[in-house]
């Protein structure tokens, strides 16, 4: 049984959708918003299947990784974020590559040959790769109308993964996969399936519109932190909207804090842009948080702890300065 395990992101949809392009397989898919990365905990496998592993932490699925090799599976791992040590085995392969300015769409773009960058493309601009993305593009015949509606779709399909629980997306990540899937061409996605991108483009607009009237809750000269309120528009927005506090501050990092159900908080944090480092480090250090270099969160932050996370938030980024 073949078994495709992917984060519900625009990195994750656009790196799967690549590979089923080049290799079709019929598969079971399992996703899920964003911040849903333990996802190998809902599968359970047999000796001989096979399982696609996309955009999601090696090292927090060590255990399922190595208990599904240990029952026989074989594992095709591709991610970007933090990996830990890699087991050696007969039936992991892995590409895993933490660099900043990589991602898991442009790992497969890399591993495919090329064979279908626009996908990429896509992915590198819902990670706020701004620059890959738009080094990747002079490799082809893109017009400046095209890679802004390429640019416009990642953030989109990104913005879609956020969110506490899958009611409250416009789009279960599975279904918007399967959607996009069914095109050669994310351009040919644009101008086939208007009705998906349309209700994710109005939902941005209106998101992203309600947290630009927010005030910062803490900013210093090294960081801004924002405080969203308790609303499923605000857990939908919090990601995208601290790629775009990024791109506007790209010296300062930036953390959103988004209040979730039982009290706590969720974390969205940014490197700055000028120095795209120790965002990963930083969320690590709190039990749920991880993520990569340039971008990482906590998912469960007890409301005790926000103090002790901006002020080493603060200092942290005041130090690397």
């Amino acid at each position: 049984m073949y078994f495709d395990i992917f984060n519900g992101d625009a990195d994750g949809i656009c790196a799967l959708i690549q590979l089923r392009l080049h290799n079709p397989l019929p598969s079971q898919l399992i996703t899920g918003v964003k911040r849903d990365i333990q996802l190998l905990d809902n599968v359970t496998v047999n000796a001989g299947d096979q399982l696609t592993v996309l955009d999601i932490s090696l090292q927090k699925n060590r255990h399922s990784v190595d208990k599904f090799l240990s029952q026989g599976a074989h594992i095709f791992y591709v991610d970007h974020h933090q990996a830990g040590e890699i087991a050696q085995h007969p039936h992991l392969f892995t590409l895993i590559d933490t660099d900043p300015n990589i991602s898991t769409s442009l790992l497969v773009n890399r591993y495919l040959h090329g064979k279908y960058p626009l996908w990429a493309i896509v992915a590198a601009f819902g990670d706020n790769l701004r620059h890959s993305a738009e080094q990747l593009a002079t490799s082809l015949t893109i017009n400046p109308a095209e890679l802004q509606q390429l640019e416009n779709l990642g953030i989109y399909v990104n913005y879609n993964s956020y969110a506490a629980k899958l009611a409250d997306l416009h789009f279960a990540p599975a279904q918007l996969y399967q959607e996009m899937a069914s095109f050669q061409s994310p351009l040919e996605f644009i101008t086939g399936n208007r009705f998906i991108f349309n209700q994710l483009e109005t939902g941005y607009y209106e998101d992203i519109g309600k947290a630009q009237t927010v005030k910062s809750f803490f900013a210093s000269p090294a960081v801004n932190v924002f405080m969203l309120p308790d609303s499923p528009w605000a857990r939908r927005v919090n990601g995208v909207f601290g790629n775009q506090l990024a791109n506007l501050h790209p010296n300062k990092a930036n953390a959103i804090l988004v209040p979730r159900e039982g009290g706590d908080y969720q974390v969205s944090l940014r490197a700055p842009l000028a120095n795209k480092v120790g965002a990963d480090v930083l969320c690590s250090r709190f039990v749920s948080g991880g993520g990569r270099q340039a971008a990482a969160g906590i998912n469960h932050l007890p409301s005790d702890q926000v103090d002790a996370f901006i002020q080493q938030f603060e200092v942290f980024y005041a130090t690397l300065k």
